[in-house]
């Protein structure tokens, strides 16, 4: 037999991990895999906020190797916890995602695990020396017994950098199949990767549906609403506060504001009554204060526009990126070549140390001067997001521009629902009023839209036997099955942990 069993994503679009596992007559024990090991997040963590309410609760004695998508917390954040469960099998992964994945868990296990730096080192040596980096298109054998074996290849996702959906080759006695599990898929077009290609089969598929109800915006809709949002916030001499998630979000969002900047140089921002110094040496952590004596006068262009990255693990994967140049697709090498520079450009302020950090909030929430700020974490739900929030949320000159996914229980989620109503939000246990403007432009969301997830499998050549649909929101699973079921009548589709309706 072949069997997939689930252990998240399934109530909600975080906690991903989901099992394939193998039986045959002649060894009747399982042997397994896991695909990701995802930490809940908002309302989805509740009940699994403590080390022993993490603690892995599935059965893992027969689990032979982890397979990891891509490296979002939300799927490799139990990672950890799956090690001290026992887990003692390889961890797959493309080769970009070799290199982030230490680097991520660090900052979760500070955050979540312990501060013991001795024991967070000892933790990351022993996921170094499990890591198994295999290149994209490769078929990689994980078990390969009498009755059973097991193949995987990873594709890329177009989700973040090194994001992959798994292919999965499947032998149980006399049966093979072909299953594939999505993970995290991209929107077409995003900015730095190429877009993912549909499988050449899948006889079961394995679906995220984050945003199965609904599409976004195409590329140059959402680049010039991104370059109108930040204008318009801009007029009246505030800042513009953006929640950005370390890996994947910022670094695109780098990209898109370098390329409005190389185009709209020369273009003034119709700035009310501030302004910044001209265009200098390329500026460091120090600079926006060593910049309090510029003219107020003067106009504003996209070309001195400041823009600061408050984060130093978003900084740290920007770098990161850059190192991985050869897995960019050929629109951003081409750039690279031409002597532009989309991750590193001279109007960037990157803050790295905790005094400069609050340095800056107390500057930015006096000085009123026009910035553009990317800061963690993505849904506000910690991170230094959260001490901009507490400064700027009251000023109206301020405004919140949200370009990705919030989960429901998150502050990210209640800005975005009540801060157009003149709502509040709830911060550290302190209530703060919304008096701040607040913007969305849903297509820098790093997941396919609704047509993109139908082209990924209308793409696959013979519709697959079974669609799962998992990582969504009980209405964007609900539209998505609809859908589906509309296009592909002679598939069976599921939502796992929904119970089929009497017949």
């Amino acid at each position: 037999m072949i069997n997939i069993n689930h252990h998240g994503a399934v109530t909600g679009v975080t906690g991903s991990c989901h099992e394939l596992s193998l039986t045959s007559d002649e060894h009747p024990s399982r042997k397994a895999i896991l695909i990701d090991c995802g930490l809940f997040q908002g309302n989805e963590s509740k009940g699994r906020s403590t080390a022993s309410d993490l603690a892995i609760d599935f059965p893992i004695d027969h689990i032979r190797a982890l397979v990891v998508t891509h490296v979002h917390i939300d799927h490799v954040g139990r990672i950890p916890y799956l090690l001290a469960a026992g887990f003692e099998g390889p961890i797959i992964c493309s080769e970009p995602s070799a290199v982030m994945l230490p680097e991520i868990l660090e900052d979760a296990l500070k955050i979540g695990f312990t501060r013991d730096r001795r024991l967070i080192e000892r933790v990351l040596g022993v996921i170094r020396q499990r890591l198994v980096p295999v290149p994209y298109n490769q078929w990689h054998p994980v078990l390969d017994e009498v009755g059973c074996s097991l193949s995987v290849r990873l594709q890329r996702a177009g989700h973040i950098l090194g994001s992959a959906y798994v292919e999965c080759d499947a032998r149980s006695g006399e049966l093979e199949e072909r299953i594939v599990f999505s993970g995290d898929l991209g929107a077409p077009h995003s900015p730095l990767l190429p877009e993912p290609v549909s499988p050449e089969r899948a006889d079961r598929l394995v679906i995220e549906s984050t945003y199965g109800d609904k599409n976004h915006e195409d590329r140059d809709s959402r680049r010039y609403r991104l370059k109108a949002v930040l204008e318009h916030a801009l007029q009246d001499g505030g800042m513009v506060l953006i929640p950005a998630f370390s890996i994947g979000r910022t670094q695109e969002l780098l990209y898109e504001i370098e390329g409005l900047i190389a185009e709209f140089g020369g273009e003034e921002l119709e700035v009310g009554a501030i302004g910044v110094g001209p265009r200098g040496d390329r500026p460091r952590s120090e600079s926006l204060q060593a910049k309090k004596g510029s003219d107020p006068t003067q106009s504003q262009t996209w070309g001195n526009l400041e823009v600061v990255v408050d984060s130093p693990l978003a900084a740290e994967f920007t770098n990161i990126y850059r190192q991985l140049k050869p897995f960019w697709d050929e629109e951003a090498q081409a750039l690279v070549k031409s002597g532009r520079h989309p991750l590193s450009f001279e109007q960037l302020t990157v803050i790295n140390s905790h005094d400069d950090h609050l340095n800056a909030v107390e500057y930015l929430a006096k000085s009123h001067r026009p910035c553009v700020v990317l800061a963690g974490s993505g849904m506000c739900a910690g991170g230094r997001v959260v001490n901009y929030l507490k400064a700027m949320l009251g000023d109206a000159r301020n405004d919140v521009l949200f370009v990705g996914y919030q989960a429901a229980g998150t502050p990210g989620r209640d800005i975005l629902t009540h801060g157009p109503k003149g709502g509040w939000v709830e911060l550290d246990g302190e209530r703060y009023d919304i008096h701040a403007k607040v913007h969305q432009v849903s297509g820098y969301s790093a997941h396919a839209g609704q047509d993109d997830l139908l082209r990924f499998i209308d793409g696959i050549p013979v519709p697959p036997n079974e669609i799962r649909i998992v990582h969504g929101d009980d209405d964007a699973k609900a539209a998505f099955k609809h859908e589906l079921e509309a296009r592909l009548p002679n598939t069976k589709i599921l939502i796992p942990g929904v119970r089929p309706p009497d017949i």
